[in-house]
């Protein structure tokens, strides 16, 4: 009977060990490490973390982008086809009682958001130079 017992738990103790070594990932220790490295780094605002997408366009383009680069790209996902609301660019009618709030509104709005609208339109990376191109740009197409 003792052998009995000694057996099965011998078959079991080998079973479950079987199957551990499934679940065990392949490769050495090293290889397991380095796939288990995160995938990027994480950029906060405030943080200088390169520049991020308005650092490459500003590179790529020798300085400061103006209105019209920053609005195609970064405002026109949403002010190309009026996503949650917001104003289409040239759409007169819908820019005008925004517009007559005057552009100190509109530039508050721009910095800090509005309804739907992130702060900064999500250009976090922009300067206030070229936000306020980019409001001027938009207002301009509203005229």
């Amino acid at each position: 009977m003792k052998s009995a017992k000694f057996l099965l738990g011998l078959v079991m103790v080998s079973w479950a060990a079987a199957a551990a070594a499934d679940r065990v990932p392949p490769g050495t220790d090293d290889e397991i490490r380095e796939r288990l490295e995160p995938f990027g780094e994480l950029c906060r605002a405030g943080d200088d973390c390169g520049g991020g997408a308005a650092g490459a366009a500003m590179a790529s383009s020798g300085g400061a982008m103006s209105g019209e680069q920053v609005y195609n790209q970064f405002c026109g996902t949403c002010h190309n086809i009026g996503v949650a609301g917001a104003p289409k660019l040239g759409d007169v009618p819908a820019w005008e009682p925004r517009v007559a709030k005057g552009m100190d509104t509109l530039w508050d709005h721009t910095l800090n958001g509005f309804n739907a609208m992130p702060a900064k339109g999500t250009c976090m990376g922009c300067s206030d130079d070229e936000l306020r191109a980019a409001l001027d740009y938009i207002v301009d197409q509203a005229q």
